[in-house]
């Protein structure tokens, strides 16, 4: 199951191929949420799992092997964009696969960029 939510009064999500994304990365069987978000709400809870005390472009939360939901603020993501040398749109998408390679269990490092990079290429990203 795949689902998309947006709590932003303001702005509309990219239109990306988020479901062929997820599916690339995670499979079919993995339920994901996929959330849009404020910077109020990105901060509170960057605030709260993290304890850091300022917003954050993506925020990934797995519940269980086969169960996570992944935060996106897009205002966040449209301001960090330029610092990637990324179109707005085009850094949505890097998020959000760097957001399911963290729900799969790989943390910063060569190996999770490789993984990444095989990705991007496929979705030309």
């Amino acid at each position: 199951m795949f689902s998309i939510h947006k709590t932003l009064r303001k702005g509309k999500p990219p239109h990306l191929p988020f479901l062929r994304i997820k599916e690339a990365v995670l499979g079919k069987k993995y339920d994901l949420s996929l959330v849009f978000i404020g910077n109020t709400k990105s901060k509170s809870l960057n605030k709260k799992y993290r304890n850091r005390n300022k917003s954050a472009n993506i925020l990934s939360f797995p519940f269980s092997e086969n169960d996570g939901e992944i935060f996106i603020d897009l205002k966040e993501a449209r301001k960090n964009s330029k610092n990637f040398s990324r179109e707005y749109e085009n850094f949505v998408a890097f998020l959000f696969i760097h957001g399911l390679f963290h729900l799969k269990g790989f943390a910063h490092g060569s190996k999770m960029e490789s993984e990444e990079k095989k990705v991007r290429k496929k979705f030309n990203i």
